[in-house]
């Protein structure tokens, strides 16, 4: 369980928060938004930590009886609200795990603290319970709701919530990260840190993902011999693809990594600023042998590839017609 201070990032919302216990602000009711990975779940746990401390400063202790208790996972001031069906909360999770229970006094620290993960599958119903709760909680009570989308609640939950939005980190920030804590080679370390988008849980899962490795090296093969390859080729590989389970946006997402350094080798001529410096050489051969305009379109074809798929058109149409622009350009 992790403390502010182990928290990469998200230095707002930490201040944010630190200030609140620190002046004796603190709201009844938080929803942390953010996608999955991006360190919610981290936040909600340092300050619920911080909050049941027994030192009562702006940073866990780590040490008192409390903080060992949040840590091992059973302080009984910290309540998790969990629910049967996989993708519902429904109306008797809310009301048996919060609102039955929310009146009983803290045991041993002054607050009591729910944590509402995937909040997002609440019901209309159990958001309408969960709202007679936040309109007169007791003193002691806070509720952190975490969610992917806090669209989904009510606006009567929301105007009562303090909400705090998680923002990507800088990809630096992921992928030193990733070279200095995790030990992880710094050429291998940007392009997890480019590709997970400033989510440094996804980065660190794809850091260890044989399946990224797999299509790593098949879609690096691929784009490499491109010029080669008929289209007979390059539509076993689009077969490899789906025979090897691997996510479709994901090899959209790294085409479009690849272009992307293309096209910033062929205006600025720095390979500082590519992402796959290891391969400085093809993508200086490609950005000298392409217009731009060639790779615009290319980037364009990808966009449109992501749009069909996305309208359920055939999987092996929308890469064939952006693989045929690929190598015309």
């Amino acid at each position: 369980m992790p403390g502010f201070q182990d928290i990469i990032g998200h230095e707002r919302i930490k201040e944010h928060l630190q200030k609140a216990i620190k002046f004796k602000r603190v709201s009844h009711a938080y929803i942390l938004t953010g996608e999955a990975g991006m360190g919610r779940k981290s936040l909600a746990h340092a300050f619920a930590m911080t909050l049941l401390c027994e030192k009562g400063m702006s940073e866990p202790c780590m040490q008192c009886h409390a903080c060992k208790q949040v840590m091992s996972g059973n302080n009984p001031d910290l309540l998790f609200v969990n629910h049967e069906k996989p993708n519902s909360i429904g109306v008797d999770d809310i009301r048996q795990q919060m609102h039955d229970t929310i009146m009983i006094r803290p045991y041993s620290s002054y607050y009591k603290i729910y944590i509402v993960d995937e909040a997002e599958k609440m019901t209309v119903q159990a958001q309408n319970a969960l709202l007679k709760t936040i309109e007169e909680p007791p003193s002691y009570a806070i509720i952190i709701l975490l969610t992917t989308n806090q669209e989904a609640f009510l606006p009567t939950i929301l105007s009562r919530c303090v909400q705090l939005k998680l923002k990507p980190l800088k990809d630096s920030v992921v992928s030193t990260y990733l070279s200095k804590t995790l030990g992880i080679a710094e050429s291998r370390a940007e392009i997890y840190g480019a590709f997970a988008r400033g989510n440094l849980g996804r980065a660190i899962h794809l850091a260890s993902s044989e399946a990224f490795q797999t299509m790593h090296g098949d879609l690096l093969q691929m784009l490499k011999h491109l010029k080669e390859m008929d289209i007979m080729e390059l539509l076993y590989y689009i077969k490899k693809i789906k025979d090897d389970n691997q996510d479709l946006y994901d090899c959209l997402d790294f085409m479009q990594l690849w272009y992307r350094d293309v096209l910033m080798y062929k205006v600025t001529q720095d390979i500082n600023l590519l992402v796959f410096k290891e391969e400085f050489n093809t993508i200086k051969e490609m950005s000298a042998a392409s217009a731009y305009e060639g790779v615009e379109l290319i980037l364009q074809a990808i966009d449109k590839a992501r749009i069909r798929l996305n309208a359920n058109v055939n999987m092996e149409l929308a890469m064939e017609l952006m693989l045929l622009v690929m190598k015309e350009n």
